[in-house]
C-alpha cells in the first residue's frame, strides 16, 4: 500500500477514534438524570459483546449457512451451556471452559451417533 493511500486512512481512523472518545465528554457535561438514557447506556456494553460474540460461535464450529446441520447443533449446545453458566453467576473463565466442554461433548456425541 502506498503512502498516498495509507496516510488518508490513518488520518480518518485517528479522527474517528478521537471523536468517539471526545464527544461523550463534551456532550454529557452534567450527570445524566434520564432513567431511560441511563438504562440504555447501561446495557450497551452487553449488547455490543453479544453482537460480536454470537456470530463467531457459529463460525467457530464450521456452520456458516446451510450445509451440514451438525456444527449448528454443536454451536447451540455451547451457546446454551454458556448462557446457563453465566445466568448462574459463574465467572468468565468458567463460562468459557464450560462452553468449550459443551461443544466437545456435542461433537463427541455427534461422532458416536453419525
Amino acid at each position: 500500500m502506498s503512502w498516498q493511500t495509507f496516510l488518508p486512512y490513518l488520518v480518518v481512523m485517528a479522527a474517528v477514534t478521537y471523536l468517539i472518545r471526545m464527544l461523550p465528554l463534551t456532550v454529557f457535561r452534567r450527570e445524566i438524570k434520564s432513567v431511560f438514557v441511563r438504562s440504555f447506556l447501561y446495557y450497551v456494553p452487553y449488547a455490543v459483546l453479544a453482537a460480536m460474540t454470537i456470530p463467531d460461535i457459529f463460525y467457530a464450529t464450521g456452520y456458516v449457512s446451510g450445509g451440514d446441520p451438525a456444527p449448528l447443533w454443536c454451536a447451540l449446545c455451547g451457546l446454551v451451556t454458556a448462557v446457563l453458566f453465566a445466568w448462574r453467576g459463574k465467572g468468565l473463565l468458567t463460562v468459557a471452559i464450560a462452553a468449550c466442554v459443551g461443544v466437545a461433548l456435542a461433537q463427541g456425541v455427534g461422532m458416536m451417533v453419525g
